[in-house]
This record gives structure tokens, sequence and C-alpha cells, in this order.
């Protein structure tokens, strides 16, 4: 496996590292107990994993037909009743076949929808909980639940009318849209992205049931080489010998405030007494609305950043994240979250407003900046995730470069918003020295200056600056 960090750089690790255990779940503190991995039980006060974190439900569920098998299944489901998946059905089957949502084993019943709604959380088995916030669910029309009948199986194909999976055991059951919006973004008004492409016009039913999917889900986009299942990246983690793993979520292009989090967590863990702490840089690749900056070219800047060095690429994994994005912040993050530990982070940076948005009619952000990092350090399901919150970065002028926001000296800092980002980089304008590397902003230049567009004819929606 090779990260777009591992391309620029490739050094060996030492063999050995000492595993730490973290002693509270949100840590504002940066206390930190650990021992070594051995039988002496001196000094042990909590207990020591010697490996990654464990996957929700102990194992990381991959949803894949052996390829022994694959023919017979193709053959299958030549038979079989034909639903036809949109780019984000299959996004969720990407999610699903990799086990982001493990312990998810396909898209979802009627009780893991309702527990999914009410309860931000998954029961299992043997009575513990998994935090799983938002619906992973299959729409279909009333003609289409007519076609199926009484199967018990239906074929999952693709744009070409490809076989992708076949969906086993189904239940079909009403698709209360109205009660899954206003559970999942806390409104109803119009003008949600991810309910104008995916819910508004969806069918009246859901249909849930196991996944078999026949192979690894491809793009052809030139990206693939950069998305990794969590299989793989722990694969690459244990390679590394990571001794803590820190994610960071983000979907927009690389400035140095991010990397100044970045870089100034993995210095907090070195404090801590960690080893080898290994960054996940992990900007979302499924849907996004319509302005944001389009995965292609956030890769290209996240190449540049690396390239320039603002970020360490020997320390420093970028893969895609499959998810779409449903801008439903505090209900969202914990699922940015909980797919994280699943990947083997057990460190999650957290910001201003994660997965938020402006208000689709009122002049307002959607939710409380600080209820994400809050629900975070609250959420059932991922008290075994350390959330490490930040304050603000802004642009420190006495300094010429991006650094954590000091109110006592607020006259020193400049906020620089996504909105002013955005119309800086389409009029060929530079920022301040020190808001972000030189190859990074000429390639958002070079994105906005292929747009073609007036720049007073595209609505844009303000970026909060993750902090």
């Amino acid at each position: 496996m090779a990260s777009m960090a591992t391309l620029f750089a490739k050094t060996p690790y030492p063999s050995h590292a000492l595993p730490k255990t973290f002693n509270t779940h949100f840590t504002p503190s940066l206390k930190v107990s650990f021992s070594r991995c051995s039988g002496s039980r001196a000094g042990r006060r909590l207990r020591v994993s010697c490996g990654l974190i464990e996957p929700d439900g102990g194992k990381l569920v991959e949803l894949f037909v052996d390829e022994s098998l694959r023919r017979e299944k193709k053959k299958e489901g030549l038979d079989l009743p034909r639903i036809n998946l949109s780019r984000i059905d299959l996004q969720w089957v990407h999610v699903l076949s990799e086990g982001w949502a493990s312990p998810l084993r396909g898209f979802m019943r009627e009780s893991e929808f309702l527990q999914t709604l009410h309860f931000n959380s998954l029961r299992l088995d043997d009575g513990s909980a998994v935090n799983m916030s938002v619906p992973i669910v299959l729409a279909i029309d009333d003609s289409q639940k007519r076609r199926i009948g009484e199967s018990t199986r239906v074929a999952l194909v693709d744009s070409d009318d490809q076989l992708v999976a076949i969906l086993k055991d189904i239940e079909i059951y009403k698709h209360h849209k109205e009660e899954r919006i206003a559970r999942t973004w806390g409104t109803t008004a119009p003008g949600l992205p991810y309910v104008d492409q995916a819910i508004t016009n969806a069918g009246n039913w859901l249909i849930g049931g196991d996944l078999e999917v026949l192979e690894p889900i491809k793009y052809h986009d030139g990206l693939d080489r950069f998305r990794f299942s969590p299989a793989e990246l722990r694969e690459e983690f244990t390679k590394r010998n990571a001794d803590a793993v820190f994610a960071f979520q983000l979907r927009n292009p690389v400035h140095n405030g991010h990397a100044l989090l970045m870089t100034d967590t993995r210095r907090r863990l070195l404090e801590m007494g960690y080893k080898n702490p290994i960054l996940l840089l992990h900007p979302l690749g499924g849907y996004t609305k319509a302005d944001d900056v389009p995965l292609s070219w956030r890769m290209k800047q996240h190449e540049k950043v690396l390239e320039d060095g603002v970020l360490d690429p020997e320390t420093t994994v970028v893969s895609i994240f499959p998810s779409p994005m449903h801008y439903a912040g505090p209900t969202e993050v914990q699922w940015h979250a909980k797919a994280r530990i699943n990947a083997g982070a057990n460190f999650y940076i957290v910001g201003r407003d994660p997965a938020g948005m402006g208000h689709p009619i009122e002049k307002r952000d959607l939710y409380d900046a600080d209820h994400g990092k809050k629900v975070l350090s609250m959420a059932p399901g991922l008290e075994r995730l350390n959330i490490l919150p930040f304050k603000v970065a802004a642009y420190d002028k006495t300094q010429g470069k991006m650094a954590f926001f000091d109110p006592s000296r607020h006259q020193d800092f400049i906020f620089i918003s996504g909105t002013k980002m955005r119309t800086l980089a389409r009029n060929k304008e530079n920022p301040p020295e020190g808001f972000m590397c030189p190859g990074g902003w000429q390639v958002l230049v070079e994105y906005y200056d292929s747009l073609a567009v007036p720049a007073e004819n595209s609505k844009v929606i303000p970026e909060a600056v993750p902090a």
C-alpha cells in the first residue's frame, strides 16, 4: 500500500514502540498514563492495548464475495429483480463493503434504522452499543417494490447496468422521509443539500438486508490509488509501528491553519510519551455540495502541501474517505468519528462547527459551532475514541503566519473565511504570506480559473475554519 505521503518519502520505522492508553475520552487536560507491553504489572493502572484500537463490534466487517464465487453470484444476479443504484447509493455500497460502518452487514433494516434515528447507536447481541448516527439506507419506489414481489434477494446494479452486489434476506419498510430528515438534521427547512440530492425525490420505501459485494468499488478517476479500505489502513499503520493514529477529516483545501492543528496534535502526542504518532489526513471523497472544491482538485492541492513540506510525508498517510457528506453537524460528526475507529484511529481532531453549514434559508449557521465537539465527548459508543478539541486558528499579522487565536490581542489577527479565500482565488490574488503554501494556492487558483464563470454568479457558503 502506498499513500500520497509515501509516494514522496518512505523511511524505515523502529521495530518496537511503546503503546499508550489515554485516560480520558475528552482530553483538554492532556494527561496520559501508559506502560510497556510486557508481563510486568508494575505501574499498570489502565488496560493496555498493544495493537491498534479494535473495530466496532470487535471485528472489521468486509462484505466482499470470495473470488471463487464471483461467477456463480453473477449468474445468480441475472435472475433476480434489479435495483439501479444512484451515485450516492454506490458510495454507500462502497462504505458498507469495506467495513467503515462495522458491524453493519448491509443496508439498514427497520430496527437498525430506528435505532440510528432515535438513539444514534446500535445495540449488539451481547448488549453493548456502537455508535451509528447516520442512516445508511436504500430507497425504492412503488414500481420497484412490486417487481420485487416475494423475492428475498435483489440484484444491485450500477449506471451501466453491471451487477455490483446482491442484497439478501431483504426487508422492505416505509420510508418516513420527514421523520428521517428532522431527526438527522434537526430541521426540515428546504434547501438541505443532501436531502435535495438523495431523499426528497427518492422512493417511499426502504429496503434493507445483507450485502454480498462482487468486488471492491472502483471509480477509474485516477484517484483509486488513494482509496484505502480500513483493513489496508490498519496494515499501513501496523507496518509503520504507529503507537497512536490521529485522524483529521476535511472537505476543503488544506491551509496552514489546518496544518497547524495537525502538527500541533503530533507535538502534543509526543509530549504525552507516544513515540510514533501517525496522522491520517482523510479528505471526504463522496458526495459534496456544489460549491465545495471537487475531490480531484483537493487531492492535487493536498499533494502540493506534502511536496512543500507543510506536512511531513514520513508521518502522514493521505487517504480518501468514501462517505457521502450530509452536512448534518453534531449528528454527522459522530459518523465521521466512528468510521475512523474502524480504520484504526484512536484520536480524532475536532474543530469549530464540524460537518456544519449555513442555514439554507436564514442568514446564520445551522448548528452551534461548539456542539460538535461537545456531542463527541458524550456520544454513546465513542467512549474508546480520544477527542482532541482545538482553539480557533487565524492569521497572525505580527508573525505573518497562521496561529492559534489569542483574544488578549485580537487586533493582531485576521479571520480569512472560506468566502474570502475563494474570492481571492477566483480573482487570482494572493492571500497573506503564510496562509497557504504557494503550490497549494496555485492549485486553488487553477481550479477557480477552470470554472470560467463570473464570480458573482457563484453561490458560496462561508466555510468555518476548523480549530
